[in-house]
């Protein structure tokens, strides 16, 4: 304020010194002298900006000229920009106050850049202009730029195109940049430099693009690796190099054989005008290895190879970079009972195979494992032949029967009524997968290569000597196991099953009908042994008895009677009515 104060008192003495009446001038002079120093003093109106010119200035201050009555005083660091600070240069400044409390002008020019920085801010996202800043300091997402000293938010994504791996490096940068979005609420201003860079690439795409013809050699670099493809820069413009156009050879991962930055010649195979797609190659560049290897490949040939695909049909291998051949699941091996790709190979596994057919037109190679050794059915003849016994792996269950191995790649059936000589619901009661078991071979069919095996004929048929045990007439124990249609199921002895009919079933008067679990005597009323049934009743059992009991007394009777006429008695006739009842009771009971 001490530049400020001085220059008022020498306006103040100046004034003082002056005294019109020594003057020679008239009334109307002095009237126009007047008029003309009041015109020579500004008009000036608070809240706006104004230009004003230096006049004084220190390391503190700055005295700015206005054009009116007083001058004005405005930090020196509000000028901390202009380097080179001279008395008569003219600046602009904002006029915040006619007068503050010690009657001095309050000018500002801080306020008047920053307002003329938010005009020219404002101006660029309307009129779409670029502006220039200086990247001042990292923050949350992105960076703070200074754009004529209004601080705007540059986000970290819009910097460049390209992934950025070392943000510090921009920290002090002048930068163009173009302006996306602003918030006049919280004066907030969001900028890009990323849109100036798209907008140069698709100029410079649409250079390329209307270049670009299929089968053209380019020169391009790595720019990103993906899992199913490589983006290449071409100068400007990307274009998609497929993992499946990189090699004839199968790649899993593109990282195998390119790195980032790496240089690459490849070749247009298509691109979209419209949608600006540009799709690559490189093993265009190099002949397809089919048409000489197969030239050298003959049927029968053995080949090794590498496993690259496993599927639940069979395997893949490579042969050598872009010639594979199929293994069928068929083919692994002789065994009827096909097993899962996945469980006898892993990919990078190397394999050994003959080929069995060769397609040039769909360029496919059929090949086979199983033939590397001599088919098992060839000699089949010799080592099963009809009565032979074996030992063989039941490898899989049905209702009717079992399936077993006898080696790898021959299989016979065992059918459930040759499992054995009792009677069996279901195969999987009498035994397990995996499980081994005694067979005979009964019967062979080359021709369908099928073989069908019994087990039970490895022993006697035991219904020869149930035959012998279980006759007709014989009464035997046997427990109800169930019923069914009120007829009843029952185990005998030596663990064979008999059947009773429901009419059968009738219990002693007196005595309980029969339950499930109980176990009482049965008479064999019919035996077949080729049907495996047994046929008996428990009514028999007691009604037998029963019929002996009653002719017991008959033959008493008949006793009593005969000793009677011997002694020549005199029958009374109550005596003869006794006898009379006697007789009818006898042949009702044997009526029942």
């Amino acid at each position: 304020m001490e530049l400020m104060a001085e220059k008022n008192l020498e306006n103040e003495s100046i004034q003082d010194e002056f005294v019109w009446d020594d003057t020679d001038y008239t009334p109307e002079e002095r009237e126009r002298l007047a008029n003309l120093y009041t015109n020579t003093i500004s008009t000036v109106a608070e809240k706006q900006i104004m230009k004003g010119i230096v006049v004084a200035f220190d390391d503190k201050e700055v005295v700015v000229n206005v054009g009116f009555k007083s001058d004005g005083v405005i930090p020196r660091a509000e000028f901390r920009d202009i380097e080179d600070l001279q008395i008569g240069m003219e600046v602009e400044v904002f006029l915040q106050k006619v007068e503050d409390a010690n009657g001095h002008l309050l000018l500002s020019r801080r306020l008047a850049t920053s307002m003329r920085s938010w005009d020219k801010i404002i101006e660029a996202l309307d009129n779409d202009t670029v502006v220039e800043g200086v990247i001042k300091r990292r923050t949350k997402g992105g960076f703070v730029v200074d754009i004529d000293g209004i601080e705007a938010f540059l986000p970290g994504s819009q910097i460049d195109v390209k992934p950025i791996k070392d943000y510090d490096s921009f920290v002090g940068q002048r930068m163009e940049f173009k302006v996306v979005k602003i918030n006049h609420v919280h004066n907030n201003v969001v900028i890009s430099h990323k849109v100036l860079i798209e907008k140069d690439l698709e100029e410079q795409k649409a250079e390329i693009i209307n270049k670009l013809e299929k089968g053209q050699i380019l020169e391009g670099t790595v720019k990103n690796i993906t899992n199913y493809g490589v983006f290449i820069d071409l100068g400007g413009v990307d274009g998609l190099l497929r993992v499946t156009d990189i090699s004839w050879g199968r790649i899993n991962d593109p990282n195998e054989v390119l790195h980032d930055g790496q240089k690459v010649t490849v070749v247009v195979l298509d691109f979209d005008d419209e949608k600006k797609r540009i799709s690559l190659g490189m093993k265009q560049l190099l002949p397809h290895p089919w048409e000489t290897y197969v030239e050298q490949l003959k049927i029968n040939d053995r080949v090794k190879g590498k496993v690259v695909t496993i599927a639940d049909y069979g395997i893949f291998i490579e042969l050598q970079p872009g010639v594979e051949g199929l293994i069928h699941v068929s083919e692994i091996s002789w065994s009827q009972h096909l097993k899962n790709p996945y469980e006898l190979f892993n990919i990078g596994d190397e394999v050994e195979a003959v080929v069995l057919n060769i397609d040039k037109e769909e360029r496919k190679i059929a090949l086979g494992i199983k033939q590397l050794t001599p088919d098992p059915w060839l000699s089949v003849t010799e080592k099963y032949a009809v009565g032979t016994k074996h030992t063989a792996t039941v490898k899989n269950i049905t209702a009717y029967g079992l399936f077993v191995e006898l080696e790898e790649g021959v299989d016979g059936l065992i059918h459930i009524a040759d499992l054995s000589w009792n009677k069996i619901n279901h195969p999987s009661e009498f035994i397990k997968k995996e499980e081994k078991l005694d067979v005979v071979v009964l019967e062979l069919d080359l021709e369908n290569r099928k073989i069908r095996l019994g087990h039970k004929q490895l022993t006697e048929d035991p219904w020869e000597t149930f035959e012998t045990i279980f006759k007709v007439g014989t009464i035997h124990n046997g427990t109800i196991i169930k019923f069914v249609d009120r007829s009843a199921i029952l185990e005998l002895e030596y663990g064979i099953e008999g059947f009773c009919p429901s009419k059968h079933l009738q219990v002693e008067e007196g005595k309980n009908e029969l339950r499930v679990g109980d176990t009482v005597p049965f008479k064999v009323i019919e035996f077949n042994k080729e049907n495996r049934k047994i046929i008996l009743s428990h009514t028999e059992t007691w009604r037998e008895a029963k019929e002996k009991e009653l002719e017991k007394e008959r033959e008493e009777i008949q006793k009593s009677i005969k000793k009677q006429k011997e002694n020549t008695k005199k029958t009374t006739l109550g005596e003869l009515d006794v006898l009379a009842e006697l007789k009818s009771k006898m042949e009702g009971e044997k009526k029942d």
